[in-house]
């Protein structure tokens, strides 16, 4: 009996938004369980993480970075301030403008998150060279900015 020959992949399986898609579901998925183990949302993890990078960002910004349109966004920054993560701060420059800070709670809250995210990437990369990991990262960020 003649052994049956795989299909080939066909369009999907070499598709760079399906690729892109199933990249991201795959590492995110069991890390999101991580962060609902400490008691955060998924959008919330965002958010902290943003503010860590970067504290004061207005709220557009955040929903540009995190993803996520501004009406959820708001009601996740009014849970958030709610519970003593961030604060909303008017802008010294402009007064029109609020800036979301994060608090002491939230510095306290992310701080191991950030670092369980680093060993996360690190496990979830770790038959990638270093090299390969850079050139990822590179071309990620290239069509990310176009």
């Amino acid at each position: 009996m003649e052994e049956a020959t795989p299909p080939a992949p066909g369009f999907v399986f070499d598709y760079l938004a399906y690729l892109l898609a199933a990249a991201s579901h795959g590492m995110s998925a069991e890390f999101h369980a991580v962060i609902r183990a400490q008691g955060l949302r998924v959008p919330e993890w965002r958010v902290l993480a943003c503010l860590a990078s970067r504290d004061g960002l207005m709220v557009s910004e955040l929903a540009r970075i995190t993803l996520y349109d501004q009406p959820r966004l708001t009601k996740t920054l009014n849970h958030m301030e709610g519970a003593g993560l961030v604060v909303r701060r008017d802008d010294e420059e402009d007064r029109r403008r609020v800036m979301i800070h994060l608090t002491e709670e939230g510095r306290t809250r992310i701080a191991p998150l950030l670092a369980a995210a680093r060993e996360h990437e690190e496990r979830f990369t770790r038959k990638l060279s270093p090299r390969e990991r850079a050139s990822l990262k590179f071309l990620l960020k290239l069509l990310v900015e176009r």
